[in-house]
């Protein structure tokens, strides 16, 4: 729990439900750090859900959370408010966790050049992926590296739009698009690998 260590101020009683950008502002301009805590209480859970989802560890994802959100303090100057709030916050997380997993799996990631991919046709339909069976789905997202399955997660899992993806992994549409293309491609190699065309 981020503790209170400044002396308390009196806030509006609105302010619960006040935006999150409006939150942020206010912050920044009084250092009042109810304004931050609302901000804490609002996505904590969330992100701690996206840190176990990711990490498979209750103990590393608590403490991962703690330390997204300090990070998410010092970084409060920075937010600039191209994306939302949420998104950014998204961002910080995912990044954190893939650096976790890194520094554990030595996962080797193939960087794609944003330039190579003008215009990407895909032509996966979403249903053959929407449609496998919860206990396959989960099996074949355990064999893909992190990169294809943290992205399918963004896109079916989390419902993030290609423009919040391209914010969250700092890409560009086209290269989001093949990442998106090349890991539904990888899947269903998978999924076609273990359970045949008929399954």
């Amino acid at each position: 729990m981020i503790v209170n260590l400044l002396n308390p101020i009196i806030v509006h009683s609105s302010y619960k439900t006040m935006s999150d950008e409006s939150a942020l502002e206010q912050y920044l301009l009084t250092q009042n750090v109810n304004y931050f805590n609302l901000l804490y209480d609002r996505y904590s859970n969330k992100v701690f859900a996206k840190c176990i989802s990711m990490l498979k560890d209750n103990d590393i994802a608590e403490d991962a959370t703690q330390e997204i959100f300090v990070k998410v303090l010092l970084s409060l100057s920075k937010f600039n408010g191209k994306s939302k709030f949420s998104t950014w916050l998204y961002s910080i997380t995912y990044n954190f966790c893939i650096d976790i997993i890194r520094k554990g799996k030595k996962d080797i990631i193939t960087p794609l050049d944003d330039n190579t991919y003008l215009d990407i046709e895909d032509n996966i339909d979403d249903s053959e992926i929407l449609e496998t069976n919860v206990f396959r789905l989960k099996e074949i997202l355990e064999k893909m590296n992190i990169d294809d399955k943290s992205i399918l997660m963004m896109k079916y899992q989390d419902d993030l739009s290609i423009k919040e993806i391209c914010d969250v992994m700092d890409k560009t549409e086209s290269a989001i698009k093949m990442k998106i293309l090349r890991a539904k491609e990888r899947f269903l190699k998978i999924y076609q690998e273990n359970y045949g065309k008929s399954g």
